[in-house]
């Protein structure tokens, strides 16, 4: 799963990651949670125009009765997505970029001990998740935005970490995810397959980040365990 990621760039910087014309307005977080409201690429249904939108982490299904529904569909498993009841209708026609610079993940190394992990790319650059989103409306038409990270299978950077990861994009294949001429999830459900190992790096953070209350930097500091790797390189499995 994905419980836990960061986005650590101004806004400047997401907009000319992902071709946004549009200024973005996003201010660096460095321990982002569940039901926080975070950035969303989309693409405009009649030209190949990309928007950002804030959306509510945890996506709560535009037929749901309650959104307390958002705390289950944080994530998605890829495999079952154009299946599932909460999912399959905007794998069909709502799907979005969800930028990140990093993603926590934590180790468990005792009976009441996990050590936290933080992983990216080696040249730390932004990249992006696969995400769902959808429109809600409670009974007095206000309207949410929300929005699920999908996963996958673990690759080996991340498996004796935990057993999913999530999906992230190839820059070459997010105008095929979010083409909203795509309507058959069969023709992009490849593009969800574990992320290139080698093209990642994992090092260990502080537990800090165990608390949602902590979001600066020191949440996304390096430190060093005893069966840690030097510092900046990548942990070989």
């Amino acid at each position: 799963m994905c419980g836990r990621f960061r986005l650590s760039r101004h806004g400047k910087e997401v907009a000319e990651e992902f071709a946004i014309e549009e200024d973005v307005e996003w201010t660096p977080r460095y321990n982002i949670a569940p039901s926080d409201q975070i950035p969303t690429v989309l693409q405009d249904p009649s030209k190949p125009v990309r928007h950002l939108a804030l959306m509510r982490w945890g996506l709560i299904p535009f037929w749901a009765k309650d959104p307390a529904i958002g705390f289950k569909t944080i994530n998605g498993m890829s495999e079952t997505a154009a299946s599932k009841p909460a999912f399959r209708e905007a794998m069909r026609t709502r799907r979005c970029l969800i930028p990140s610079d990093g993603f926590f993940e934590w180790k468990k190394i005792g009976p009441k001990e996990k050590q936290p992990y933080n992983f990216g790319m080696t040249d730390d650059s932004i990249f992006a998740f696969a995400g769902l989103w959808d429109r809600w409306r409670d009974a007095a038409g206000k309207q949410i935005l929300s929005c699920t990270i999908l996963t996958t299978k673990p690759n080996s950077l991340v498996s004796d970490v935990h057993n999913r990861m999530p999906a992230i994009l190839r820059p070459d294949d997010y105008d095929l995810w979010l083409d909203p001429g795509i309507t058959d999830p069969a023709r992009i459900v490849d593009l969800l397959a574990p992320y290139d190992a080698q093209l990642m790096k994992r090092y260990p953070v502080s537990t800090r980040v165990n608390s949602v209350k902590n979001d600066d930097q020191e949440c996304a500091r390096e430190i060093k365990l005893a069966d840690a790797a030097p510092s900046g390189q990548q942990m070989l499995l």
